[in-house]
């Protein structure tokens, strides 16, 4: 791999734009009419494809690779540097209808710069379109959003994500099974470019075409499925000693705990779905391995084997409360406790 696989399989087409067909469509339209904004807002967290979508609509405007101009606010962040871009924006594009600034991480602008910044907004040449891109729009001035059409780009989901694995991985030449996919896209977190990094980092340490569900965890420093299946069956069997001893491997085994309780999580809901619904064996199937299949359907068949609706909510917001405590462990550890005392 000579670049990265996030650059390889940047999508430069509206059909190849995965998981944003809201924000494509009215993109689309915009164009088709004739009528583009002069300026515009693209929010969403990290990875979510506002560049890669800026950069397709500007090309789509019929503008050529000098008339777009990509400027990465954190590093150009000051006064001066905004001053030398109302300078530019006078200048007529070279052969172009426009010519188009997107402005990533425009958040990180100082107060002065942003003043600045919104008077161009407010009287913009008619030859300039501005794309505003950001992770964080609440730290925005209101005036500079008020000027702007906001798109706000959402997270790809589990389904999304996992798809864009299988292909990226055969398209390298790469045999991965689905539930190597799905964990890989769960350690994604929502984000295409974190997701495609994981996969390279599988694909670059791996010595065989064909990738083994442990081979994944092992490489990403996923925790394994045993450390998680321990856990849940603890919960599921009331035995506070075996779940503090997972958690205990967990953390020596340095795992990530909100990754760690992820796991926990889609483990414990595909044990209460196969309780409920036996016709989701086979949905489930595709996100977990043949070893993980076996216990969920084993756990789901026991009626020794304790686990609600208030346990999986208890846990939802044990992991919720991970990135917040002192002891990353400490949210399961209570969890843990409130439910096997119960």
């Amino acid at each position: 791999m000579s670049q990265a696989l996030y650059r390889t399989y940047r999508p430069t087409t509206w059909d190849e734009v995965r998981g944003q067909d809201n924000v494509v469509r009215a993109l689309r339209t915009s164009i088709d009419a004739g009528n583009p904004a002069h300026a515009y807002l693209f929010a969403g967290g990290r990875g979510t494809g506002k560049t890669s979508v800026a950069r397709i609509f500007a090309r789509m405007l019929g503008c050529s690779s000098e008339d777009i101009y990509e400027i990465d606010a954190a590093s150009n962040r000051g006064i001066d540097d905004i001053r030398e871009l109302r300078e530019a924006v006078r200048t007529l594009p070279f052969n172009s209808p426009y010519k188009v600034y997107i402005i990533d991480e425009v958040h990180m602008l100082t107060k002065d710069s942003f003043n600045a910044l919104l008077k161009t907004l407010e009287e913009p040449p008619k030859h300039v379109i501005f794309i505003l891109a950001t992770t964080e729009p609440h730290k925005l001035l209101d005036t500079v959003v008020s000027r702007c059409q906001v798109f706000t780009f959402k997270k790809p989901g589990m389904e999304t994500l996992k798809s864009i694995v299988l292909d990226i991985a055969k398209k390298e030449g790469y045999i991965l099974d689905a539930s190597s996919a799905s964990l890989i896209a769960l350690l994604g977190d929502g984000s295409f470019r974190d997701t495609l990094g994981i996969l390279q980092k599988v694909i670059g340490a791996s010595s065989d075409k064909k990738l083994t569900h442990e081979e994944v965890e092992k490489i990403t420093g996923a925790p394994s499925s045993r450390l998680v299946n321990d856990f849940v069956a603890a919960i599921a069997y009331k035995d506070a000693q075996k779940g503090f001893a997972a958690l205990t491997a967990a953390g020596e085994a340095n795992i990530v705990m909100d990754v760690y309780a992820a796991l926990v999580l889609r483990m414990m809901r595909a044990i209460l779905l196969l309780r409920f619904d036996q016709s989701i064996r086979s949905v489930l199937a595709e996100d977990l391995s043949e070893d993980d299949m076996v216990f969920a359907e084993n756990l789901a068949k026991d009626a020794q084997a304790r686990l609600t609706s208030d346990i999986l909510r208890a846990f939802i917001t044990a992991h919720n409360e991970i990135p917040r405590a002192f002891i990353s462990e400490l949210p399961l550890e209570l969890a843990l406790m409130e439910c096997v005392g119960e």
